[in-house]
């Protein structure tokens, strides 16, 4: 018998929707995405971006204090590992999801932790194929795969990767290599004030290099990178090169002027974090399904979590090009649950 619901992807869209999915008896299936060293490389770990998020003030119901008694009775003691030591100032991303994931699990939503590498959305059912070969087939399908941080693109990004070139703080600020050393953030929306903000905890001075005059962020995260006396803003800038050498990695970035392209700086610098953006994990989608030019799942009902296929529903940051917030994303992945089980209501199959 094929599946009635499939989540494809986690973190707070695909959990939400399992939670939801199996508290309506659907039995879902969530194939949460393959823990490797390429996924966590790309950005795209199991668990979504929150995954690679230190503390998170702004989801509801997680007040300041201390979870490290709640964290240790309500998630299973083999996935404890996941969670890093708990720094009793609220809740962090990992702990989170892990809550979210635990929740899940224990209204019966089974996991698999493999990413999906081709669907069939030509008939129903579905079917879905992962990355070791399994096979599924399923009556409706629920996307919900996020996005991934971006890059500038240069050869020295890719030359000092894991050097000393990263596009997460969260995941990296603490090492050692980067403790008391400058470090470069580009970008200028919330991501990069958050990172700027972060890797000021441990960096001896943190440079925002941003090729405009004034910050794309929210006024409140802009104004606390400004205020942090740590940091200092490069603006009217663009990262030109990153250097280094093979056996220190990076040592510095070399900036130049949007205003005067002739004026370069070099800043001394032991670490390189990109925060220019996101693109969603929507490659084995291509084809299938109808996107925006950006890449991003279309909804073609006004809110509604439908795509262009009947049965098949898309939730979190894959379908949301402007929010991009896990407290929106959860919302949709209540949304796609219920679509889903409305869906199949209609159509006679639960």
């Amino acid at each position: 018998m094929p599946e009635q619901v499939v989540i494809i992807g986690s973190g707070p869209a695909g959990w939400t929707a399992g939670i939801y999915a199996a508290r309506a008896s659907l039995e879902p299936l969530c194939i949460e995405g393959e823990n490797t060293q390429e996924n966590w490389d790309l950005g795209r770990p199991p668990q979504g971006q929150l995954a690679i998020t230190t503390e998170v003030e702004n989801f509801p119901g997680f007040p300041h204090g201390d979870l490290g008694g709640y964290l240790s009775s309500s998630i299973s003691a083999e996935r404890q590992y996941m969670l890093s030591e708990h720094q009793k100032a609220g809740v962090s991303g990992p702990e989170l999801m892990e809550l979210m994931r635990q929740q899940a699990i224990n209204f019966g939503t089974r996991t698999i932790t493999e990413d999906v590498i081709e669907v069939d959305f030509s008939q129903r059912p579905f079917k879905l194929k992962t990355t070791s070969g399994l096979e599924f087939e399923t009556l409706s399908v629920i996307v919900a795969t996020g996005a991934r941080a971006n890059y500038l693109g240069l050869d020295s990004e890719k030359q000092y990767k894991n050097a000393g070139v990263s596009a997460c703080a969260v995941c990296d600020g603490a090492l050692p290599r980067f403790r008391d050393q400058p470090l470069v953030v580009v970008g200028g929306g919330d991501s990069a004030m958050e990172e700027a903000d972060y890797l000021a905890k441990f960096g001896s001075k943190v440079y925002i290099v941003h090729r405009r005059d004034e910050f794309r962020a929210s006024k409140v995260m802009a104004q606390r990178a400004i205020d942090n006396p740590k940091i200092d803003i490069k603006w009217n800038s663009t990262i030109d090169e990153i250097l280094g050498t093979d056996e220190a990695g990076v040592t510095a970035v070399r900036i130049r002027s949007t205003e005067d392209e002739s004026k370069t700086e070099e800043l001394e610098a032991a670490g390189y974090f990109a925060a220019i953006g996101h693109t969603p994990n929507t490659e084995f989608l291509k084809g299938h399904l109808d996107m925006n030019e950006k890449g991003y799942v279309k909804w073609t009902v006004p809110f509604r979590t439908n795509t262009s296929v009947e049965g098949v529903f898309a939730a979190g940051d894959v379908a949301d090009d402007h929010y991009r917030q896990a407290v929106t994303a959860a919302g949709t992945g209540c949304m796609s649950a219920l679509d889903a089980e409305r869906f199949l209501g209609l159509d006679g199959l639960t």
